[in-house]
């Protein structure tokens, strides 16, 4: 069995996921476009956001997503003239506003997931089950340490 060297394992990880997230940055510029041409990047994953866990205040939207106030602000504005978010007074707090998906934006959204998901199923087809799922645990495992470090920094 070979030693891993500790250093060489973190600078890999380090670089992969960089390149993960650049490309990320692009493939979520292309699906905003796919759901709108007049949508930037960030769209799609506020939308997507709304979709699986909403409704959401717009300050959970950026707390959430880690974005800038008025770039949250600036999609949210977007999304709802485009009528692919609703916004409607919160049940708790009648002052404050709760957004959620359309049922156009629904649609639209659940119609891109769907191509993606067709997407990573003929990319990986190649790859046996179990890794695929030693994928998406790993994967999930690293996003609640990042989950985790936000929260204690918002404290």
């Amino acid at each position: 069995m070979t030693q891993v060297d500790t250093h060489e394992a973190y600078v890999r990880v380090e670089r992969e996921i960089g390149l993960l997230l650049r490309r990320s940055r692009a493939i979520s510029a292309r699906l905003s476009r796919e759901l709108h041409p007049d949508l930037d990047g960030a769209a799609y994953g506020l939308l997507a956001l709304l979709q699986d866990a909403g409704p959401l205040r717009a300050s959970d939207l950026v707390a959430r997503l880690g974005l800038d106030k008025s770039t949250v602000s600036r999609q949210v504005s977007t999304l709802v003239e485009l009528g692919l978010v609703t916004r409607e007074a919160d049940p708790a707090d009648g002052r404050a506003q709760v957004l959620s998906t359309s049922p156009e934006g629904a649609a639209r959204l659940s119609r891109i997931r769907d191509a993606r998901r067709a997407r990573w199923e003929a990319d990986l087809a190649d790859w046996p089950a179990e890794d695929v799922a030693m994928l998406g645990e790993l994967l999930a495992r690293f996003n609640r340490l990042g989950e985790a470090r936000e929260a204690e920094t918002d404290r």
